[in-house]
């Protein structure tokens, strides 16, 4: 990530000399005295420093930062004061003490790029060439001390230093401070940047003449108003514990509790929600322009989660362990209020279905797996109606990373996707058409269209928020230190960027702009509501008109063919392969797995989760920010418990090993052996029998278990030996992956073999000699030889 020219460490002279300046009680050195590079003060004339870099400490940090606090207005308008108040806060990071603090107010002229949306806040600090007065805010301010300070400069004036704003539009804006850090000379030492819109201007209050441009407010254009359609994310990080399988009366476990406090009040995912409920009230919306602009974007993953919340649900101790001990969660109620409110507003919004767990789909397509590719980008719309009785866009997919790669699309045109959302920096050639054609090439009988959203504008909402984030495709010219910045500047940034596609441009026909923030968004407090009344303000004032989903996805395709490019997707070929490795165990599960008419749970609800951890994994919630390593590490620890889980299963179904010697009475005698089956749901094994070329097994065919239970199998089995011999045992799945442990049983056997047969075959040879001598002598009237000695009484 780039760092802002201000913020970066500097390399100058002068951190090294203050940091080996003499201690307290040395003299303190004149500025003269300090290192060229050093001394480079800004003065009230206008001049900036020709040295980007603040000094720092030999620590590396600055001697002072500055916060912006708050910006009023916001947004200027024709009604609002015309002058701009900042409330900022300077504060002493640094090492010694800094006497002679002083800030001023500086603006650089208006963007006319979408890029400039981000590349202003990244000036050198002579093209804010504006400036005001710098005004001491501070007369020395001691290490970890902290002054918060109010600064006010008009608009316009043609009597006194201003910010020279003389038209609508969106302005960078700056404030400077300097310094005098101890043992050293006056310094600039750090600034805040913020954009700041202008939609319309008020009157000069310093212009005395009536007939003068300046008199009057200057209101915007509205002639070409921009047709918007926004995206509203719901979405959230993936919170169900890894490795249970579906159950119809065991409570979901959860990796931790965080999410109830989401839902609750005051909670992110309660204000994001709360936004649109305001927003879109008739009193505030009359014509439901706002309302129909406007599509929720909702993660089935969350709507999963929130439920089964709603019937009470524990939080592991340890996700990484799916049998861990857990403890009571705290936020079904909080769950059941946040899913009432959603399924009504949802019965009168626009709303579609993200990926599932905002899985990545280039890792889903790299990994080619059908049932996961399904449950990815098909079978989300199918939840979200489902829990929610709706029903939403269908055909349409918001791409997870901003792009889709060749591959992507194919797996979005093979599960059923007709429309694809992409950041518009990712589409070559750049196309201004609300609708163009995806290359075809790589799949000719089929076609699929990509939609563009402005990426810059999307960048700057992705800062908005406890966690800011940098989207994967934004250039590197864009991208800068999100955490330098105030969540108070990273709003205005955001506030500019959305009304900036309605000032700009205003004489290019066919104006249109699809605003979508990341699906993974941090924004809350105020954030929300501020960015929703700014869009309305819009819409009201005719500088947009509302574009609904429905309308953009019925545009037909115009302008040649595009291509789309991805972010390179953050999961190795190691991981890929474990998510194929195990995805296929639990399709295997599936076949071998049988639906009870008695009972609720069916082989697809009790494998599901067990799918849907795969992509949890896969999800890039949190990656583009500096929680990036939290996301990774849950990543892992999710796929070690989904593999667990799965062991865990397949453990659960196994032949139980008799005691002893197992003895047949004969050669041809069977064996009965017991198979158990631990899992709530009936499943057919196949029986696996590794016996010595001694004996021979007859197959016995598929065997169906009973949920937690267990069946005698009887096995015809032929032995011609005498001696004891080992036989192992094991059940499989249809497609003959073992379940359970390997059982060894010791057989022998009471038969003779050969011999016995010889034997046998000549007593009853003689037993038929002898009874057909005594026939042969009765018949003929005679006695038998062999009664003599004894007589008839």
């Amino acid at each position: 990530m780039i760092v802002r020219a201000r913020k970066v460490t500097a390399a100058a002279l002068t951190s090294i000399f203050l940091a080996a300046a003499p201690a307290v009680g040395m003299a303190t050195m004149l500025p003269g005295q300090l290192p060229d590079a050093a001394a480079q003060p800004d003065t009230s004339t206008g001049e900036t420093s020709t040295f980007p870099d603040t000094p720092r400490t030999q620590a590396g940090n600055p001697f002072l930062t500055l916060s912006i606090d708050t910006v009023a207005p916001s947004t200027v308008t024709t009604t609002s004061d015309p002058f701009v108040t900042v409330r900022a806060t300077v504060t002493n990071t640094g090492d010694r003490s800094v006497e002679d603090v002083g800030v001023r107010m500086q603006a650089a002229a208006a963007i006319d790029t979408t890029a400039g949306l981000r590349t202003s806040l990244t000036l050198d600090q002579d093209s804010f060439d504006r400036v005001g007065e710098f005004v001491t805010v501070a007369d020395a301010l001691e290490e970890g001390e902290s002054r918060q300070f109010d600064m006010s400069m008009p608009l316009r004036s043609t009597t006194e230093a201003s910010l020279g704003i003389d038209a609508p539009g969106v302005y960078p804006l700056l404030l400077n401070v300097n310094g005098t850090p101890e043992y050293g000379g006056t310094a600039r030492l750090d600034d805040a940047r913020f954009l700041l819109p202008v939609v319309g201007l008020p009157r000069n209050p310093g212009e005395q003449d009536p007939l003068a441009p300046d008199a009057t407010p200057l209101p915007p254009n509205t002639r070409n108003p921009v047709a918007m359609t926004v995206l509203w994310p719901l979405a959230d990080k993936p919170r169900l514990a890894a490795g249970s399988p579906g159950s119809v009366d065991e409570r979901v476990r959860l990796i931790d509790d965080d999410l109830a406090g989401e839902l609750a009040e005051g909670g992110r995912l309660d204000t994001l929600l709360k936004a649109v409920e305001f927003a879109t009230k008739p009193a505030l919306d009359p014509g439901g322009n706002l309302a129909s602009s406007l599509c929720l974007g909702i993660d089935p993953d969350l709507l999963v989660t929130v439920s089964n919340m709603t019937r009470g649900y524990l939080v592991v101790d340890n996700p990484a362990d799916p049998a861990s001990t857990a403890r009571e969660g705290t936020g079904s109620a909080a769950a059941a209020q946040w899913l009432a409110r959603l399924e009504t507003l949802a019965s009168n919004t626009c709303v579609t279905a993200l990926p599932f767990a905002q899985t990545d789909l280039g890792a889903v397509a790299d990994i080619d797996d059908a049932a996961l590719r399904s449950g990815a980008i098909a079978a989300p719309a199918d939840i979200v109606d489902g829990i929610l009785g709706i029903t939403s866009t269908r055909g349409f997919t918001w791409s997870t990373t901003g792009g889709v790669d060749a591959d992507t699309a194919e797996a979005l045109r093979t599960a059923g996707t007709n429309t694809v959302l992409v950041a518009d920096n990712s589409v070559s050639p750049p196309t201004s058409a609300p609708m163009s054609l995806l290359d075809p090439t790589t799949a000719p009988t089929s076609t699929l269209a990509a939609t563009q959203y402005d990426a810059a504008t999307a960048a700057a909402l992705a800062g908005v928020g406890s966690t800011p984030s940098t989207p994967p495709l934004t250039p590197a010219e864009q991208r800068f230190d999100l955490d330098t910045d105030s969540r108070t500047a990273r709003l205005q940034d955001a506030l500019g960027a959305v009304n900036f596609h309605a000032l700009v441009g205003t004489d290019r026909p066919g104006r249109t702009v699809t605003v979508a923030p990341p699906q993974y968004w941090t924004a809350g407090a105020d954030e929300p509501s501020a960015i929703l009344s700014s869009m309305s303000s819009l819409l009201r004032s005719g500088l947009a008109t509302p574009r609904p989903l429905s309308a953009l996805l019925a545009e037909p395709a115009s302008g040649p063919p595009v291509t789309s490019i991805d972010a390179g997707t953050e999961f190795d070929a190691g991981t890929n392969e474990l998510v194929r490795s195990q995805s296929a165990r639990v399709e295997t599960l599936m076949q071998s797995l049988v639906e009870d008419p008695q009972s609720p749970l069916t082989p697809r609800l009790y494998a599901a989760p067990l799918r849907e951890d795969m992509l949890r994994a896969l999800t890039t919630a949190g990656r583009a920010s500096s929680a990036d390593d939290d996301a990774r590490n849950a990543a892992r620890t999710r796929l070690a418990a989904t593999r667990i889980g799965l062991d865990t299963i397949y453990g659960s179904v196994t032949v139980l090993a008799p005691g002893g010697v197992y003895t047949l009475a004969s050669e041809q005698s069977p064996l009965l052996l017991v198979a158990r089956n631990d899992l709530p749901i009936p499943v057919n094994v196949l029986l696996r029998v590794d016996a010595p070329p001694e004996m021979t097994i007859s197959d016995v065919g598929v065997t169906q278990l009973p949920a937690r239970g267990s069946r005698t199998i009887t096995v015809p089995a032929e032995v011609d030996d005498t001696r004891n011999l080992s036989v192992d045992f094991s059940v499989t799945t249809l497609d003959g992956t073992r379940l359970g442990e390997v059982s060894t049983v010791s057989v022998r056997s009471n038969a003779y073999g050969q011999a016995l047969a010889i034997i046998t075959a000549c007593a009853g040879a003689l037993l038929l000699l002898l009874a057909g001598r005594r026939l042969w002598h009765r018949f003929r009237g005679q006695p038998d030889p062999a009664d003599e000695g004894y007589e008839r009484p």
